[in-house]
């Protein structure tokens, strides 16, 4: 976990980059293997990521690639700039990749345009459990992170003193009536409870699900519990764990998420997979 102090640091650094390029410079271009990214110079996440290293997300894709085949189709939720939704969309079929930030989805759109991607639709709306209007944080040093208002306060989510703005939200299953997914990755922040609420359709269709999991959302930004936040996987037959190398049962997968948030384990992307 960050501390106070990392956080404050990553914070002033976003705002210096800021002030150096001055105000007009929307985005830096970084290159990427054979990809291009716009990045936001401000994003001391994965835009510093992308700037530093080159790189961001190619484990993940790469791990993903025994559940899929070129005639998938993939639900991105949270797709923040493409990372992960452009290499997917070279694997498969199709993609839709869903992004509630504004900001970041006018970089998602340009990097579809600039990697020439024709298979990804691109949508600017918040995933929940029905159509509302939501209050939304828009995070500057960490945009990744931006978030629904969270209903309990934290340092965490707040460091980086984000604008609040409200945003239009869906529930998935109605919003994408006349689509259907085989594979699906939700990285939220603190959303997946009402995405997944919202979408049981969808997911009966689905055959993997990968979902991030910390137990400070689950408490902090959705207010659940571990049994509540399950409730809608149980539909799913296994649960993988990578963190912790660990796959389960359907019998086992509450009390399993139960004893993470007890012991304050996080994983970047749960694996809920139908048959197999």
């Amino acid at each position: 976990m960050k501390t106070q102090l990392q956080l404050w640091l990553r914070a002033t650094r976003s705002r210096w980059s800021r002030k150096l390029l001055g105000p007009h410079v929307q985005a830096l271009i970084v290159q990427s293997g054979d990809m291009r990214y716009a990045v936001d110079p401000q994003d001391y996440g994965v835009g510093r990521r992308l700037r530093k290293d080159g790189h961001y997300g190619l484990d993940e894709v790469q791990s993903f690639s025994p559940y899929l085949t070129p005639d998938s189709r993939v639900l991105v939720v949270g797709a923040h700039i493409g990372t992960l939704a452009l290499p997917l969309a070279r694997m498969c079929k199709e993609v839709v990749a869903i992004e509630a930030n504004p900001h970041t989805f006018a970089l998602l759109q340009t990097n579809v345009l600039l990697n020439g991607i024709a298979n990804c639709r691109v949508l600017n709306i918040a995933a929940s459990n029905r159509e509302e209007d939501l209050q939304f944080l828009l995070n500057r040093a960490n945009s990744g992170g931006s978030k629904r208002l969270p209903q309990e306060t934290d340092f965490r989510y707040t460091f980086d003193q984000p604008e609040q703005i409200t945003v239009k939200a869906h529930a998935l299953d109605d919003y994408l009536a006349q689509d259907s997914f085989d594979f699906v990755f939700m990285d939220i922040e603190g959303s997946e409870y009402f995405a997944l609420a919202g979408m049981p359709r969808l997911l009966t269709t689905c055959k993997t699900l990968v979902v991030e999991f910390i137990p400070h959302h689950l408490a902090k930004v959705s207010g659940v519990t571990a049994e509540q936040f399950a409730r809608p996987l149980l539909a799913f037959d296994s649960m993988r764990v990578p963190s912790k190398g660990l796959t389960v049962g359907r019998d086992q997968m509450v009390a399993t998420l139960a004893q993470m948030v007890t012991k304050d384990e996080s994983d970047a992307g749960l694996i809920f997979v139908r048959g197999g």
